[in-house]
């Protein structure tokens, strides 16, 4: 195993020039920078802390450990969804012990300087990293659209390391932050699919499960786009594609900035593999995401990941344009704490409020006791939703789009329109 390669600062650090903190968050950095087989450590600019959902004591201890030292964030570090609704705390089912030590680990974070922001989407928030530079982030989809979209780089990091990494301001320098490391290895060619498909958000998320499934963890790219493809549906699919693979980094050429052509994706070396994706493979893709026999419907679920501006927006206009929700169904939709207030402002939340849907921050309904303990199936416009909740939750799942989702949310019918899939 090669030795790392430190610094003067960086050696000043792990002796304990920072404080112990500090220096027990460096010998954590520089440990998994020898397991990875780096030579050296890179400064970061931006941190995104994935643990601060309540799992057990061991978190717990290791956040209020960091605290207890003196620790404090060294960069800019934004928090991923906790176990609770702050806002609003009557939303979440936890009581007692549960209650308080998710409270306590959220305290935890924020009291190490984290910015309170309690989103998994970050980067349409308060943080978002340029083109190149070097970060540590946590949570799959955070991961994937950052590398992806803005084009900034991070590897694929859990929770300990992730606000070691803000502590620091320090990564190990393997993984994705290597330019060897980004270049595409399959080829995903979406020519075959109408224009009117690639126009859809929700064919993006099915395009990403179904991503997530061919490429594994190798990077994807993909090819055949006529036209630029929205940050929304980017954010779908690489939400999908992380969660189902562990995709970090995928290219679509001519949107993403490190695809201008499928030469600067490959870096000119041949792909391994190529995939030409038919409107019958995609709808494949699409039914994998839902039960069969699921029953009557008992709840919607949308925003995961977090609702956008732009997304809410969708939202609140289909919403205003027809009835209200079947009083048998329950309407959940998750964003953070900076678009609900936008929401706010233009009278979104309003619209959104009259006709029975409720809007949740700082958590997600697949990770903590949102949904009513007799719900057995949900309906949902995210991949990754569908993906993780049959086991999160033990409910059944229906994947759709997001006008599918409010017209079964009226009748309390599920209604999937199969016109765009063809």
């Amino acid at each position: 195993m090669a030795e790392v390669a430190l610094t003067t600062e960086e050696r000043e650090l792990l002796d304990g020039a920072g404080g112990p903190a500090v220096a027990l968050a460096m010998r954590l950095i520089t440990g998994l920078a020898r397991t990875l087989g780096a030579r050296s450590l890179i400064p970061i600019t931006s941190a995104h802390v994935d643990g601060c959902l309540h799992h057990g004591q061991a978190g717990l201890d290791f956040a209020e450990r960091l605290v207890a030292l003196g620790g404090q964030v060294a960069v800019p570090t934004t928090l991923n969804v906790g176990s609770l609704d702050l806002l609003h705390p009557g939303l979440v089912r936890l009581a007692g012990t549960e209650r308080r030590d998710a409270r306590r680990l959220m305290d935890a974070y924020t009291a190490l300087g984290a910015a309170p922001t309690w989103t998994c989407a970050p980067y349409q928030d308060t943080q978002r990293p340029a083109f190149g530079e070097h970060i540590a982030w946590a949570e799959s989809n955070a991961i994937a659209f950052a590398n992806s979209v803005p084009g900034a780089r991070t590897d694929r990091y859990g929770d300990f390391v992730d606000i070691c990494a803000g502590l620091t301001g320090r990564a190990p320098y393997a993984g994705l932050h290597l330019d060897e490391n980004r270049r595409a290895r399959i080829e995903l060619d979406l020519s075959p699919l109408p224009a009117h498909t690639l126009r859809l958000a929700a064919a993006w998320a099915a395009l990403g499960h179904l991503t997530g499934k061919l490429a594994s963890d190798r990077v994807p790219m993909l090819t055949g786009c006529p036209e630029p493809v929205p940050e929304d549906h980017l954010k779908a699919f690489g939400a999908a594609a992380a969660s189902r693979g562990g995709i970090g980094l995928f290219h679509v050429v001519g949107t993403t900035p490190e695809a201008a052509t499928e030469s600067d994706a490959t870096q000119g070396v041949p792909v391994e593999e190529v995939h030409r994706i038919t409107p019958a493979i995609l709808r494949a893709a699409r039914d994998e995401l839902s039960s069969p026999n699921p029953g009557r419907l008992d709840a919607v679920s949308l925003g995961t990941p977090h609702l956008s501006i732009t997304e809410f927006a969708e939202l609140a206009a289909l919403v205003r344009t027809g009835p209200p929700m079947s009083p048998t169904v329950e309407v959940w939709a998750a964003t953070n704490r900076t678009t609900a207030k936008v929401a706010e402002s233009n009278g979104w939340l309003t619209d959104l409020e009259s006709a029975g849907i409720r809007v949740l921050v700082d958590t997600c309904t697949y990770v903590t006791s949102v949904l009513n303990p007799q719900t057995r199936h949900v309906m949902t416009n995210s991949a990754k939703w569908a993906w993780y909740a049959p086991v999160n939750l033990g409910v059944a799942v229906t994947f759709g789009t997001l006008p599918d989702c409010l017209t079964s949310a009226r009748t309390g019918t599920v209604t999937r329109d199969n016109t765009f899939w063809h």
